[in-house]
């Protein structure tokens, strides 16, 4: 099937063309013409398969088809969990819309909201946001939602791990009754299919992958070290490998910084970005990874979803997600769009558990492999005392300056998750 059978009009076709697309993901074949006939959807897609694409082109479709008011009033709104995905997405919608007449802006937390005030005065078509700074502006006055005709929920599930179940329902309240909505996601629980019921109308459901897989392009491996040795390992492996461009994963802030430092000192040009770095720093660092100014890019679960490098040949979990889903979604940040990638996981005796969690979401075994010279040692004594690994503590209720609403009510849904006898890592 080509983009033309689609239905899509010339001008999207050709920035499509521009942008080398030949064939539309499964994703797309399905979404992109039920969206185009006005119809909500409940879309369930892997990481790395083109939805995003899927929902903004037949979204650009129906506004560019009708009259554009002259004040530019806010007619879609995408509201997503993360900055940088925010900021991947207004890029595709610029993208994708070079050759309409389409406004489009984000806004989201971490910088200061003269700027994105000053864009939204001027009128915009499109509004890509995160629910914190959303939520601000309109209570500021400076947004108004009541022209929404297409409202997209990206990343439904990490929004609600998240903790932003009240402020989607805010939104909810907010816009029109009578409007076009699409909920994307890479996984969907059954929670989230039930919430999903409340507020759309006789949804069609798309699902171009089973729920929790992963791309089949991508090469995984597990390497069973000892966790002393794991800084050691992996700065070999991109030193004698000759890795140019390379993601790496910790679980927290200071574990970032920490492997960011050793690696510097070892000779190789990389970079941190996490919830402590400013959103100048994540910006110039994401910037500069994808230029390969900065060979190797080590990330919270922050950069798990909204990071989009063509080709983007490794990454390496330097520690396990201790919340399986999240695996699913490091990895997919390579082996898109059809491309081959490498994934890499090296895995110390206290991970056990969640390399067993992530295989059981995955309903197989990751090929493993040793390493020579770092075979793991012998496991240590377990003290029945000792309690399961807690790296992280919960996240804080969302203020002015935005955030989740993380434990703020009992039923607001942030207590509503997967896996809750663990808690999420929100060390971001």
């Amino acid at each position: 099937m080509s983009f033309e059978s689609l239905g899509l009009s010339d001008p999207l076709l050709k920035a499509i063309a521009k942008k080398g697309y030949t064939t539309p993901s499964p994703i797309q074949e399905k979404c992109i013409p039920v969206v185009l006939q006005g119809k909500d959807v409940l879309a369930s897609a892997q990481t790395g398969t083109g939805k995003t694409a899927g929902f903004t082109l037949p979204l650009l479709q129906i506004l560019s088809g009708a009259q554009t008011p002259q004040k530019r009033p806010i007619r879609a709104l995408v509201l997503t969990p993360t900055r940088e995905l925010a900021a991947q997405i207004l890029e595709n919608v610029r993208e994708y819309s070079t050759f309409l007449k389409i406004k489009s802006t984000v806004v989201f937390g971490g910088v200061k909201q003269g700027p994105q005030v000053n864009t939204l005065r001027n009128g915009v078509d499109v509004l890509v946001a995160t629910p914190g700074r959303l939520l601000d502006l309109i209570d500021q006055g400076y947004i108004s939602l009541k022209d929404i005709e297409i409202l997209v929920l990206d990343e439904a599930d990490r929004m609600l791990d998240m903790g932003f179940l009240r402020d989607i329902k805010k939104v909810l309240a907010i816009v029109p009754e009578k409007r076009q909505t699409l909920l994307f996601s890479a996984t969907f629980s059954k929670d989230i299919k039930k919430l999903a019921n409340g507020f759309l109308t006789n949804p069609i459901l798309v699902e171009a992958t089973p729920e929790n897989t992963t791309a089949e392009k991508v090469n995984q491996k597990i390497y069973h070290v000892d966790k002393v040795k794991k800084a050691h390992i992996i700065i070999k492996m991109i030193s004698d490998g000759d890795w140019q461009q390379t993601l790496v994963f910790t679980r927290t802030k200071h574990g970032a910084n920490k492997l960011c430092e050793k690696m510097q000192k070892a000779g190789i040009t990389a970079a941190a970005i996490h919830g402590n770095k400013t959103q100048g720093a994540r910006t110039k660092a994401l910037a500069g990874f994808k230029a390969r100014e900065i060979r190797v890019l080590v990330a919270t679960d922050i950069a798990a979803r909204g990071i989009d490098i063509p080709l983007l040949p490794h990454v390496v979990n330097f520690e396990l997600p201790n919340v399986p889903e999240d695996y699913v979604h490091r990895i997919g940040r390579t082996g898109r769009a059809g491309a081959n990638g490498i994934a890499i996981s090296l895995v110390s005796h206290d991970e056990a558990v969640y390399l067993r969690d992530i295989e059981k979401l995955l309903k197989q075994k990751i090929p493993t492999g040793v390493i020579e010279g770092f075979e793991q040692g012998a496991a240590p004594k377990e003290d029945p005392k000792e309690k399961r690994p807690q790296n992280h503590s919960p996240r804080k209720p969302r203020n002015k300056t935005g955030g989740g609403n993380w434990g703020k009510n009992k039923n607001s849904g942030s207590g509503n998750r997967s896996n809750n006898s663990r808690r999420r890592t929100t060390n971001k």
